[in-house]
């Protein structure tokens, strides 16, 4: 058995889409319309890797969804080029907190916590 996906429900697809281009290199994998939602997949193009499923509901008109307290959950994404993705992330204003052994997280346009672990540790 092994992970194929992590799911997260997002208030406008266009704008997440964007910020997981733009900050992870994460491509959309696959599309996929279900009851009235869009489910669509993003992942690095590995073979095996894991993906990021964004789940998109047009009926909720950009309504928050509570996500529960800043970091409990969240997604874990292991880092190559650590410090040019942190100067990157950095200017995007996406940080929220950096840690004294270089782990640091993000926050995605719905406030979810994304973690960059470099692949250095």
């Amino acid at each position: 058995m092994k992970l194929i996906h992590t799911s997260i429900h997002v208030t406008d697809l266009e704008r997440s889409l964007k910020f997981y281009k733009d900050a992870l290199d994460l491509e959309v994998q696959m599309e996929i319309p279900w009851g009235g939602k869009i489910l669509t997949y993003l992942g690095d193009n590995a073979r095996a890797g894991a993906q990021v499923e964004l789940t998109y509901d047009p009926r909720r008109g950009g309504e928050k969804y509570n996500i529960g307290e800043d970091e409990v959950v969240h997604l874990g994404f292991l880092v190559e080029n650590a410090d040019e993705r942190k100067i990157k992330h950095r200017q995007m204003g996406c940080i929220v907190r950096e840690t004294e052994i270089g782990i640091w997280f993000i926050t995605d346009p719905d406030g979810y916590w994304l973690e960059m672990v470099p692949d250095t540790l």
